[in-house]
């Protein structure tokens, strides 16, 4: 698909369309693409005011999350934020290495809190271990994930079914959602890893430009959810 349009206006008032010269922009299973806030709007339309030439979807994140939310969280809710919360079960971080010593202090460092934080939130206990055996998590814990997910609806939603994945933490990503941690704090804290193998070993160009490519799309989703609430 090439940009044949001249004009990109934000249309309607709650909830808010795009239109490219007056066509409403829909999503791919063909529904008006429509969203929530008119700060989203206006960041959606203004990915579609700088395609040149190609749509690369690629380029358009936030886009790609409002097709999400509309054409697949919408639709099961429920089932969307159990699968998500299905990684509290085997979160980040419960999982502590055995050594050295060093990096299990530097995933402490970074762990702890948002465990704590999140021990309180859902009042129930996370199992933590080292290695890479793995552990039980109290009944609770995964279906109170699972109902604060939920909660978020369909565009917080489709924001987490990032935010999860790339951190490899439901915990962690909750953490950033309802503001515990920042931006920079929750994508440190799902990289320690990654950050003490470039420390100790050298950075690989291959391993480093995946790495900088997934915390854009972090960073995305967060912006989405930010957005997605009305603020910029």
């Amino acid at each position: 698909m090439k940009g044949f349009w001249t004009d990109v206006a934000v249309t309607g008032d709650d909830p808010f369309g795009v239109a490219l010269d007056g066509r409403a922009v829909r999503s791919p299973a063909r529904d008006p693409l429509l969203l929530p806030t008119r700060v989203l709007a206006e960041a959606v339309a203004d990915e579609w005011r700088d395609v040149t030439g190609e749509v690369k979807p690629a380029a358009m994140p936030l886009t790609g999350l409002a097709n999400a939310a509309l054409d697949l969280m919408a639709a099961d809710v429920d089932g969307h934020a159990l699968r998500l919360a299905e990684y509290a079960g085997s979160d980040l971080l419960c999982y502590r290495a055995e050594g050295p010593g060093p990096l299990v202090a530097k995933q402490a460092a970074a762990w702890d809190p948002v465990l704590a934080w999140a021990q309180q939130r859902f009042d129930t206990g996370f199992v933590v271990t080292a290695g890479v055996l793995p552990v039980t998590q109290p009944p609770m814990a995964v279906p109170r994930v699972a109902a604060t997910l939920a909660a978020l609806g369909p565009f917080g939603l489709a924001a987490c079914a990032q935010l999860v994945p790339l951190s490899g933490s439901a915990l962690l990503a909750l953490a950033l959602v309802e503001e515990a941690v920042d931006l920079d704090t929750a994508w440190a804290a799902a990289t320690v890893d990654e950050a003490w193998s470039a420390e100790n070993w050298g950075e690989d160009d291959d391993a480093t430009a995946a790495l900088a490519l997934k915390a854009a799309a972090f960073a995305a989703a967060h912006r989405f959810l930010v957005l997605g609430r009305g603020r910029g």
